[in-house]
């Protein structure tokens, strides 16, 4: 397998040793390869120290590895991981500036010498060798071996969102939160909204009957467009796309998938995680039609419905210029309300206060606290449920039809490259309404 530099993305199995690897030597690769066979070295109680380890070094990641020590006074950050060797020097000089620094809270917290830097398809085995938590922040088609390989090696997780792309991640995880659930292993979601105070505090009085009977549900992610990396000489197609994951829907799973998941968990949230029955949808690419945006689409609209006849009406659109709005609607017999603004209209009027502490450090707060406490979280119900609307909203819009929750559950459809490595990977084509298929 052709060894190459790469980015942000920590890394899936291959079949022989990641160049960063070769570089430290036979035992250190030894030790990360045979993950699976290491025990969990995790302390529950007390003031022992948590080792911490960040798989994908990203924004997200690296925000994840700050929020992670601002939770907790006695964990250390030890060891990073990522597909590019530029990604992570370029993390690992932003860490430090927080570890140097005195006046922060991170001061003398991170400690990542270069054997504990680990580069390539195989980097999320080295980290998950050396630490007690491991956060997984890479694109999301690799969650869910990173989420396996944690698990079978005895590790507390924070599992960023969305779980999978496809129906077989989707099962791999199911499966995995399953066992972390067997061995008593906290497991957190990156679905902040469930940790926020006032919202939590809001959805209560809704599932106490503040509404009354839920009638029907609006939720638009409705924002601007994002980064994008333009293709440098000598980028073979695989390195193009996993440096540019947010235009292909096999590492991302499409805008409705890795961004809008938030919109799509807050309602399954407000209707108490039960499953809608089926999705009808559209979608397209209207900005974003050149080649370098790849084969997803820049807008989604996706009507949910539930046996109870209970409908939402989900938008999400990432267009520039183009007025942005993020809100969650919940209409009822007895008033109506918008998550986002913590108020409630109608019969049983209300207005919260927004959160003091960051939903961020809220949910790594809950996750050290769980593991000091051997009071094990698992929020892989959730997280799992939210990931499945998701992919259903996408294959509705693709395909132009019905879509139910069990083809999703059930889909055969694997969005994986016939093999991870450096080389040709021709774009798959953009789905087409009523000719794509559901698989």
């Amino acid at each position: 397998m052709a060894q190459h530099k790469m980015q942000n993305n920590g890394g899936v199995p291959s079949n022989g040793p990641t160049r960063r690897q070769i570089v430290r030597g036979a035992a250190v690769a030894g030790a990360a390869m045979a993950v699976g066979s290491i025990p969990s070295f995790v302390h529950a109680a007390g003031s022992d120290v948590l080792k911490v380890g960040l798989i994908g070094c990203g924004n997200r990641g690296s925000g994840a590895a700050m929020q992670a020590l601002n939770a907790d006074p006695n964990v250390k950050l030890i060891a990073l991981g990522d597909m590019f060797k530029d990604k992570l020097d370029f993390s690992v000089a932003n860490l430090m500036r927080g570890a140097n620094d005195p006046a922060a809270k991170a001061f003398g917290r991170i400690d990542i010498p270069p054997q504990n830097q680990f580069v390539g398809w195989d980097a999320y085995k080295g980290v998950i060798a050396l630490c007690d938590v491991v956060l997984l922040a890479t694109p999301p088609h690799f969650r869910s071996i990173h989420l396996a390989a944690a698990v079978e090696a005895g590790k507390h997780v924070f599992c960023e969102k969305p779980v999978a792309t496809d129906g077989p991640g989707l099962r791999s995880v199911i499966e995995s939160c399953r066992k972390a659930k067997e061995k008593n292993l906290t497991l957190v979601s990156g679905l902040c909204y469930r940790y926020d105070d006032a919202k939590i505090d809001l959805v209560k009085r809704i599932h106490d009957g503040a509404l009354g009977d839920i009638m029907t549900l609006q939720a638009n992610y409705l924002t601007n467009g994002l980064w994008s990396s333009p293709r440098k000489p000598g980028w073979s197609d695989m390195e193009w796309q996993l440096r540019n994951w947010l235009y292909f829907t096999w590492l991302s799973g499409d805008l409705i998938t890795e961004q809008h998941i938030h919109s799509l968990d807050k309602v399954m949230w407000v209707m108490g995680d039960e499953p809608p029955a089926f999705a009808l949808g559209s979608g397209g690419r209207t900005q974003r039609t050149q080649p370098e945006f790849g084969n997803v689409y820049d807008h989604f609209s996706t009507i949910y419905e539930w046996k109870s006849g209970v409908r939402c009406f989900a938008h999400a659109r990432q267009w520039e210029t183009s007025y942005p709005e993020v809100s969650d609607w919940t209409y009822g017999t007895k008033g109506k309300t918008n998550l986002m603004q913590h108020q409630i209209w109608g019969e049983n009027k209300w207005k919260g206060k927004a959160s003091t502490k960051n939903m961020y450090d809220l949910e790594h707060i809950a996750m050290f606290k769980s593991i000091r406490n051997n009071e094990a979280i698992n929020n892989g119900d959730y997280m799992v449920k939210s990931t499945t609307m998701a992919i259903m909203g996408r294959m509705a819009a693709y395909t132009g039809q019905k879509v139910t929750w069990a083809q999703v559950t059930e889909s055969q459809e694997n969005l994986a490259p016939a093999k991870y490595e450096f080389g040709d990977l021709p774009v798959a084509p953009i789905a087409v309404p009523g000719k794509t298929k559901v698989l």
